[in-house]
């Protein structure tokens, strides 16, 4: 493994108190990279190695550690370029037209990103019927909890006849066979994603696709996707399958960037799907979301989970989710994390603290959540992503996009964070809102620019610290390392 040095270097201080304006920027610095780790941060100029070291000139560019993103069903993102993009669809007719359009063609149709939560009604079979003819339609939701389907495809994928839409577990074990009705995503997109991952500073990702195994990622890994740190999520279907693997093992046959990660739990459902499970009601249903298990089920997965070695990542959206999902860990000793926490109680996040979970979110999801959730969760918007009561009573943020619910881009997340807004508009309930060096902070999976951390670094344009909201979502990266390996660059 070859070394490199990073010259004149401004390092981002992210454990500087927060909140306090005009912190002065450091010195520059080299930064020098052996075997993978970081083995020197020195005055600028200072920086060598006994072998011959790659330099790179940062010209007074600012130094953070390389970015993660905590949730991504990376198969999914990867295959969203070859699938009828549905995200600015706003009524069923709308949709239908798209799709009457897309059919003509004679291929089976795979929508992506419609958000039906927001339309006056959802389609029917019939309809969808209406427009398609012999060709399979499948239309994905942008939240992934349920899908539009026609008959031919209702068909292709072993599911009963009915005129409405497929959700929650049903959905997530048909989409484990779209395979029948289009081809799964290649190793090539799996590729280009992740190079588009690291173009954004992106060094690691938790990977929770349904469906994928450990030998598939292992099989990608040496056919050339090998560029990023990857921690593999397990569901309970897999458990059987698994063996020995524990949480950071690295799996078998693949290097130590390539590791096990944890055990992915989906408790409740989505807000736009109307299934997230809460202690009030939905205002337009009047219905409160439901548990995708018994409490004695989860506690069950939740121990299994523990007893294997296994960190457990819970998906809880609803408030009554959080507190159901926090009884059980508590129950059981089991840790890891809180995938979501969209809604939680006020009382609940001192829970969460005490049993050392993170809080693994997506502050972008806010941004498309955002009105519905005052339509349907009506006098609950603090309680929505409040990430400020989590950082107040120390509850360890971690960062995420949940691609393709959202894009797989830390600086929209980080953004999001910080500004509760799309744009220069007024921001959602800001008292929620985290400084741009806590939102960074909760973006590098703990690590710092110092002696003995891992080699991966992004090297950017601007002060992330003193950016507006576009500079944030608009970052230029101009470098990406990943165990001393440059997987990203721009022209320097």
């Amino acid at each position: 493994m070859s070394s490199l040095i990073v010259r004149r270097a401004r390092r981002v201080p992210l454990d500087a108190p927060p909140g306090q304006p005009g912190q002065p920027v450091e010195e520059l610095v080299d930064v020098v990279i052996e075997h993978g780790v970081i083995s020197a941060v020195v005055p600028a100029g200072l920086g060598t190695t006994a072998a011959p070291a790659e330099i790179v000139d940062a010209d007074g560019r600012w130094l953070l550690p390389g970015l993660w993103d905590q949730h991504v069903h990376l198969g999914q993102w990867a295959g969203v370029p070859s699938r009828l993009d549905l995200s600015a669809a706003r009524s069923v007719p709308e949709v239908l037209a798209r799709v009457a359009e897309a059919a003509r063609a004679g291929r089976a149709v795979v929508g992506q990103g419609m958000r039906a939560g927001m339309w006056t009604r959802r389609g029917t079979v019939a309809e969808l019927d209406s427009v398609s003819g012999q060709v399979p339609v499948v239309l994905v939701n942008a939240d992934f909890h349920h899908a539009w389907l026609n008959s031919v495809a209702l068909r292709g994928l072993d599911l009963a006849p009915r005129e409405g839409v497929v959700s929650e577990n049903e959905w997530y074990g048909a989409y484990s066979r779209l395979d029948r009705i289009v081809p799964a995503p290649t190793v090539a997109d799996h590729r280009a994603a992740l190079l588009a991952a690291a173009a954004k500073g992106v060094v690691g990702l938790v990977d929770l696709e349904v469906g994928t195994t450990a030998s598939e990622w292992v099989e990608r890994w040496h056919q050339g996707c090998d560029l990023l740190r990857v921690r593999w999520g397990v569901y309970a279907d897999g458990l059987a399958d698994l063996g020995p693997l524990r949480t950071g093992d690295p799996l078998p046959e693949a290097d130590p960037r390539l590791t096990m990660g944890p055990l992915k739990i989906i408790s409740d459902g989505s807000l736009g799907t109307r299934t997230a499970w809460c202690c009030e009601p939905y205002a337009d249903t009047n219905s409160f979301g439901a548990p995708n298990q018994s409490e004695d089920e989860l506690r069950a997965l939740l121990s299994e989970g523990h007893v294997r070695g296994l960190e457990v990542a819970t998906h809880a959206i609803g408030d009554l989710a959080l507190a159901s999902a926090l009884a059980a860990y508590e129950a059981t000793g089991a840790r890891g994390s809180i995938e979501h926490a969209q809604l939680v109680r006020r009382e609940d996040v001192p829970r969460l603290a005490r049993l050392g979970l993170r809080a693994s979110v997506q502050p972008a999801h806010l941004l498309d959540d955002r009105d519905l959730a005052e339509r349907v969760w009506p006098g609950r918007a603090e309680r929505c992503y409040a990430f400020r009561w989590m950082l107040e009573e120390g509850v360890e943020l971690a960062l995420g996009s949940d691609a393709p619910v959202a894009p797989l881009d830390p600086w929209l997340a980080i953004a999001a964070a910080v500004h509760r807004g799309a744009d220069a508009g007024e921001p959602w309930t800001p008292t929620q809102a985290l400084t741009p060096r806590e939102a960074l902070a909760a973006s590098v999976d703990g690590r710092r620019i110092a002696v003995g951390e891992p080699g991966d670094l992004v090297l950017v344009d601007r002060d992330p610290l003193a950016a507006t909201a576009e500079e944030l979502r608009t970052m230029p990266v101009a470098l990406t390392v990943v165990a001393g390996q440059v997987v990203h660059r721009l022209a320097l």
